[in-house]
């Protein structure tokens, strides 16, 4: 199957996952993923503005970049920091070239393995509500091709969080941007719990708690909230994985 066959496959995907109550959370972790599949990166991430204009950590492929991530954000230097400013596309292909304009932030990425860095605003009209971050253990910069096809998984993913019909006065922040925003927070606490309890790593109690919430038809957010309550414990997780790989 060609990649436009492929991608067109992902939108219908997604086309289909956006119902109502539909899981804002892991919706943003897959389409992650399929930036991975799809562009020539080794690792993808969102962030989102919360009620202040705040850029926070949503979604990534793996947990190193959401440790990056954190680490641009704690920094309020980086790609995606400027992506989210500007609202136009940040590319850099080179060590120097990231080590000129992000001198706090991009030696640390460098030091995890990343040589390049792109990100691309997440916005409807003028209004843009965040970015994605692409990055790449390689020193080169994305193509023509690869941005096109990254900026349409980040149109997918703005369109996920803000439905037209949700935006009124101007306002970018929607109660369903607020709910991914505050899960994110419960998950990374169970996250911990999960790995913990199972001596795993995080990236793998990560997928528990996905492929729990998927096997039992429920939202991420709530299994997240019930394992941090201890209604759902900790070890129940691994059963559902055998069966349903994340």
């Amino acid at each position: 199957m060609s990649r436009e066959q492929d991608l067109l496959a992902a939108f219908v995907e997604f086309a289909d996952t956006l119902v109502d109550d539909y899981d804002v959370v892991e919706f943003l972790h897959r389409l992650a993923e399929r930036c991975v599949e799809f562009v020539d990166v080794s690792e993808a991430g969102i962030m989102l503005a919360d009620r202040d204009g705040s850029l926070r950590y949503v979604a990534s492929s793996s947990e190193r970049m959401r440790l990056i991530e954190l680490f641009e954000l704690q920094h309020a230097e980086g790609p995606c920091v400027d992506a989210f400013r500007t609202g136009v596309a940040v590319q850099s292909g080179s060590a120097e070239d990231a080590n000129r304009r992000w001198p706090t932030f991009s030696p640390h990425a460098h030091d995890v393995g990343f040589h390049s860095m792109s990100a691309l605003p997440m916005r409807l009209r003028a209004n843009v509500i965040g970015a994605l971050n692409l990055f790449s253990t390689e020193g080169v910069a994305l193509g023509p091709e690869d941005l096109r096809v990254a900026q349409s998984l980040a149109d997918i993913a703005t369109i996920g969080i803000l439905q037209e019909r949700a935006l009124s006065d101007g306002h970018v922040v929607t109660t369903q941007l607020q709910v991914a925003l505050e899960s994110r927070v419960v998950i990374e606490q169970a996250k911990g719990i999960v790995g913990e309890h199972n001596h795993i790593s995080v990236d793998d109690a990560f997928k528990l708690l996905r492929s729990y919430a998927r096997s039992h038809n429920c939202l991420l957010g709530q299994a997240a909230r019930d394992v941090v309550s201890g209604t759902l414990a900790a070890d129940t997780l691994t059963e559902p994985t055998r069966a349903s790989p994340a």
